[in-house]
Parts: structure tokens; sequence; C-alpha cells
């Protein structure tokens, strides 16, 4: 090794400990780059726009867009409000349907806010009356009963009267259709079979005995039974050949069976199979065959059989030829729609239940108009629905059952408030029942028995809802 190279070895070991020699400048670290923030943009409520019943529930579910365009629903810092009083939200996002109408459910997390529409309808489908109580009938089918109870006839199990709803015993679901006596009831259920509760003292509830009943029992083991009717202490009803049968108390021939004696099971009136709908009256009955022809029987006092005389029949007598497609009747007296939308009416009008002044005893037709939909005889009064949702009240007002704020007999139609929503009414002896297209129930006139189900004894002068 020459001494050039001795001498450059250390100068380049020593350069290579100081990194070299050369031009370039100290590299300074980069700083990390920090994402920008995930903001909430919106919030929607979910399922959107729903309707429920009173006192039924409804989870909704508030999901968060964010910044980042990402979804999910949102699990904290979450506070629910509604802005009405016709439903409650829980911190959970629970809502429950307190009273008819519709309410806004708002679910906030700072500023960012989203909200939906629910609708509350009333859980009731269907409302019966007679005597001094009533019957409801919840979509979900069941039954609740309210008012005078002496007999068991609420079917509840006692003999204790009440002002407010309560189920009828059972538990059962499946309750269809209801017919509303004095003191006693019938009711069919979806597979057909017929039952009855309350006072037995004419074998009115068809069960072979005249002993009482506070809850429901078959009547038969019959499974085709499609129409009822139940009157003072007389008992009707249809199955699906067409066939009436009648029992009961039967001292006016009531019955139809050509006889005057009391029947304690259902007995088959005449050969006819075409018999569509029933009505009952005190002591009288009415009926409709498929065909539209109108038949009456039993008592005739009042002329409410419709034969232009006062003398009872003992078996269904055919009512002139017009073509008719409903009937009820009250105490004494008796009413049916014509095919073609009139109204007619017959039979006792000592208050001005008729809604005309013919005393012919035959029927006779109430005003000109041709729109009636559906009508209710109690005691002494009467109610009718036009098509146009118009309700309608005439006869005794002592308690105030027509609904008109006062106490005033009325002698011919006087429409009831302005509202233009009612569906179907129901008629007791001094009390009324209406329900209207939302499903809200409404009553009105004497409550001394609770029968009008507010909670309360006092009479009602016009509709109030029940809660």
């Amino acid at each position: 090794m020459n001494l050039k190279s001795l001498l450059l070895a250390p100068m380049l070991a020593l350069l290579a400990a100081c990194g070299g020699g050369g031009d370039d400048e100290p590299t300074t670290p980069t700083t990390p780059t920090t994402p920008p923030a995930v903001t909430l943009q919106s919030i929607a409520v979910t399922p959107a726009n729903q309707t429920i019943t009173a006192g039924a529930t409804l989870q909704l579910v508030a999901t968060g867009t964010y910044s980042d365009g990402k979804s999910s629903a949102i699990k904290e810092g979450l506070a629910w409000s509604a802005r009405g009083g016709n439903v409650t939200v829980a911190t959970s996002g629970l809502v429950t349907g307190k009273t008819a109408g519709s309410d806004t459910v708002t679910a906030t997390v700072g500023s960012v806010s989203g909200s939906t529409n629910i609708t509350i309808t009333q859980p009731w489908a269907e409302l019966f009356a007679g005597g001094e109580r009533s019957i409801l009938l919840k979509k979900e089918g069941s039954l609740w009963a309210f008012g005078s109870n002496g007999w068991g006839q609420l079917g509840d199990g006692t003999t204790t009267d009440r002002s407010a709803p309560v189920a009828v015993s059972g538990g059962v679901l499946t309750w269809k259709q209801v017919a509303v006596g004095e003191f006693h009831t019938l009711a069919l259920r979806g597979d057909g079979t017929l039952w009855a509760w309350g006072f037995n003292q004419n074998g009115q509830l068809g069960i072979g005995t005249t002993v009482d009943r506070t809850t429901p029992i078959q009547v038969g083991t019959g499974k085709d039974w499609i129409a009822i009717a139940a009157g003072k202490a007389h008992s009707l009803a249809i199955n699906k050949g067409g066939m009436l049968y009648a029992w009961g108390r039967n001292f006016n021939g009531q019955l139809g069976d050509a006889t005057k004696t009391d029947r304690l099971v259902p007995t088959r009136i005449g050969a006819a199979v075409n018999w569509k709908s029933i009505a009952a009256g005190a002591t009288h009955s009415v009926g409709l065959r498929t065909d539209g022809t109108l038949y009456t029987w039993g008592d005739n006092a009042a002329g409410q059989l419709g034969t232009g005389n006062t003398t009872e029949q003992t078996a269904p007598n055919q009512i002139g030829t017009s073509t008719w497609v409903m009937v009820a009747v009250g105490t004494r007296h008796s009413m049916a729609i014509r095919s073609d939308g009139a109204l007619f009416t017959w039979g006792q009008s000592t208050d001005g239940q008729l809604g005309h002044v013919s005393l012919d005893r035959l029927p006779a037709q109430v005003g000109t108009d041709t729109n009636w939909a559906t009508m209710a005889a109690g005691e002494s009064f009467t109610l009718a629905v036009k098509s146009n949702g118009t309700l309608w009240a005439w006869g005794d007002n002592s308690a105030g059952q027509l609904g008109l704020g006062n106490r005033t007999d009325q002698l011919v139609p006087a429409q009831v408030g302005t509202s233009t929503n009612w569906r179907y009414v129901a008629a007791g002896w001094t009390h009324a029942l209406g329900i209207q297209t939302d499903n809200s129930v409404w009553a009105w006139g004497s409550n001394s028995k609770g029968q009008s189900g507010s909670g309360n004894s006092g009479d009602s002068l016009s509709p109030t809802m029940l809660p």
C-alpha cells in the first residue's frame, strides 16, 4: 500500500461517520394528516306515517345519515318527543296510542331532527245496544260491555253494573255479531257457533232451561248461524240454509211458530229457506227474505206489524209488495229502508218516534229523502244515518237520547251536530251509541246504569266520545 492510500483512508472514514460530505439539506419529518370529522347530517324515523289503534304500541327507529355517506341506527344521544297529546313516546322510541286523531313524533340529536306522522284510531269495530246496556266489539275480536247487569247480561261473570267497558268473560277473540235484548244477550263467533247469557226466565237463552247465566254459554251445537236478534224476552236466529229459528217468550206469538207456547231451545219457524235478516221488538218480530220481501208477526196493539190493524199474528205475515233492504224495531214501532233508499216507519207514535203523522198503521215514508243508509230504534225514539254520513234523530228526548243538546221531543228528523262521518248507530231504551269512520265511539242519552260508558251516572245531551 502506498503512502497516498494510507492518508485517504482515515479521511474517508471520518466523512462517513459525519454523514457524508455532500451538499443535501437536512430532511424535516412529515406531520400525519387528520381526517375530517364525521358529522350527523339527517335523521329518518321509521316506519313512517303509520296508523295504530288507541292503546296499541309501535316501535320507532331513528336512522342517521352521516357526512361520510353512511347510515346507521342511532343508539346514543337520542331524544324522542310527541307534538300533541294523541300519543306518548318512551325514551326507547316506543309509541303508545292514546286518543283518536293524529300526532307527530320527532327524534332529535343536537340540532338535527327527523319526524313522522302517526294516526290513531279507536280499537272498536262495531257497537250494539239494548235495554240499559251497551256492547262494543274490538277489531281483534273481543267483546266489551257496560251498563245494567242485574242478571249477568254483561257476561263478565258478575251481576254488578258497569259504568265503563269490561271484557266479556272467556278471553275469546273471535266474536263477530251481537244482539242485545232487554235483559239477555246473544252473540255469534267466527266459527258460526251461537252463545247466550243473562236473564233466562222464559228460555230466551235457548239452552233448554230457565237458569240465568252470567257468562257466555253455547246454544246447541250448530256451527252455521249467520244472523241473530233479541227482544224483551225472545230470541231469533237464521242459519246458513236460510232457515229461521225462534225461542223464549211467546205470549203474543212473537216466535212465529203459530202458537203462544214458550220455547226453551231454538225452534224452526215455517218451511221457508230464504230468510236474510231479522229484528226483535219488545213483543213483536220483523224479518226480511232474500228476495226483499218484508214479514212481521207477534204483538200488534200499537200497529207495529204494519198490517193496518191491531190484530196479533202468530206466524210471519207479508207486508206489501215492495223490495226492502234493512229492518229495525223499537219497543213498539218498526222501520225499514226500501231498495231505493226511502225510509218507512209504522207502529206506536206517542212521542213522535215515527217521524210522520200517519195514523193508518201501515208503513209510511219519513220525509221524501231517498239516501238513508242505516238506522236504529230505541224504546220511543229513532236514529238514522244518511249515505252522506249525517246523523238524524227524532222521537222521545226526555233523557237527551236524540243527541240534540236538549230534552225536547222531536216529531220529524233533526240533524245531530254537523259531522258527516257517522257509520253506524245503535239504540237502547233511552240511550244511543254511534261509531264514526275513524272507529271512534260516541254515546249520549241516559246513563243511570252506566250505559253510556262515561264512567259516571250523568245523562249526556249530545254525543260524547268514549275514552
